[in-house]
């Protein structure tokens, strides 16, 4: 099978990473991949997700026909990137190991983050087109809005997939590493409700809102609480000027964890601490929560993550599977019964100006899914 296309791979690199993809503002992206679908033969199709979840655009869906003796494979990447993602100006540099990297100009992300994942897919299926072994179905779906907890993919019609297995080309890190486990996400709010009163006549007839918050914050461990749970209280907004007792204090935050049931209940405990504080002083507190995703564990016996360790294993690359503590469309994936993976593709410091990935890495990525697509089982 023909190697990875090193200068196609940096050009269209650079003209997707030029493109003003923030989330929900994909409509250039996809505009741009459709037509490079067809050109590699996919029946392309352009799905409702702009009017299901706001978005200037659909998911892009793909489908490329391939021997019947293989079995299909699902690969994923997403179009949006998060902020400061406008006027992007990315180019290349070379490092103190002399080493070809792209960076943008320090004023916003890269946006490798996912674009890694695009043009590592794209020249994947050029190589497969061009195996004289063939390959099987490819089917490849482009999301909107991933880095809004998965909207756009929570918005696909998945009846229309065939395969069973998925590879989310969406993980930071060298190539040769995936993810096959990651987090629930579970965002809450909590409203403690007090009595405003002038703080220098009467502080004894208000009921501090901020008073409860604080001593309920005093009790609830944040931070790592275990190897598969995070939390944190990100945000307490509480007042209106010095001089008047708090009567309202609000507090935002998130769990995340490997085990659903454990993170919800970590997060309802949240709640009933705040409560219990707050009905100490005679405050009320109301709390809110989000399940933006939830946890999945891809098993290692399973074919999607032998395929990958298998593909990894020609190409000499560790093939190693580890937890994420981040999302990804893969826990959409996952609630609809799809094995998948998610898989290193070379994105680094993501969501930061200083993202960049390395020349070397998109060409390594490339042939890393090549080679997937070339290990796929028989029927």
């Amino acid at each position: 099978m023909a190697g990875a296309n090193r200068e196609w791979l940096v050009e269209q690199f650079i003209e997707f990473t030029s493109l003003d993809s923030e989330s929900f503002h994909e409509k250039a992206v996809a505009a741009k991949l459709k037509p490079m679908l067809e050109a590699l033969g996919f029946d392309v199709i352009e799905d409702n997700a702009a009017e299901l979840c706001g978005s200037e655009c659909g998911n892009i869906y793909g489908f490329l026909k391939g021997n019947a003796d293989k079995k299909p494979v699902l690969l994923s990447a997403h179009m949006d990137t998060v902020k400061p993602g406008l006027g992007k100006k990315p180019h290349i540099i070379t490092d103190e190991e002399g080493r070809e990297m792209i960076v943008s100009d320090g004023t916003t992300v890269l946006g490798g983050d996912d674009v890694c994942g695009i043009v590592e897919i794209l020249d994947a299926v050029r190589m497969a087109k061009e195996d004289p072994e063939g390959h099987g179905d490819i089917e490849v779906l482009f999301t909107v809005a991933e880095e809004t907890y998965g909207d756009g993919a929570r918005s696909f019609d998945y009846s229309q997939i065939k395969s069973h297995d998925a590879y989310v080309i969406d993980l930071t890190g060298s190539p040769g590493h995936a993810a096959n486990a990651a987090p629930s996400i579970i965002s809450f709010t909590i409203k403690i409700t007090g009595k405003a009163a002038h703080a220098g006549f009467e502080p004894e007839n208000g009921i501090n809102a901020l008073q409860a918050a604080a001593s309920a914050i005093s009790k609830i461990q944040q931070g790592r609480l275990s190897p598969e749970m995070t939390l944190n209280i990100g945000t307490i907004s509480a007042g209106i000027q010095t001089n008047i007792v708090p009567g309202e204090c609000v507090c935002k935050g998130e769990v995340r964890g490997l085990d659903h049931e454990a993170t919800l209940s970590a997060a309802k405990k949240v709640g009933e601490t705040f409560r219990a504080e707050a009905e100490k002083i005679g405050a009320t507190c109301d709390f809110d929560y989000t399940v933006h995703i939830k946890a999945y564990r891809t098993s290692e016996e399973a074919e999607v993550s032998k395929c990958f360790r298998r593909a990894c294993k020609t190409m000499g690359l560790p093939g190693n599977l580890v937890p994420t503590h981040g999302g990804s469309d893969n826990n959409m994936f996952a609630e609809k019964g799809i094995d998948g993976l998610v898989v290193s593709c070379g994105m680094q410091n993501v969501h930061a100006t200083d993202e960049f990935a390395l020349v070397e890495d998109l060409v390594t990525g490339a042939e890393l899914i090549a080679a997937i697509i070339k290990e796929r089982q028989p029927l």
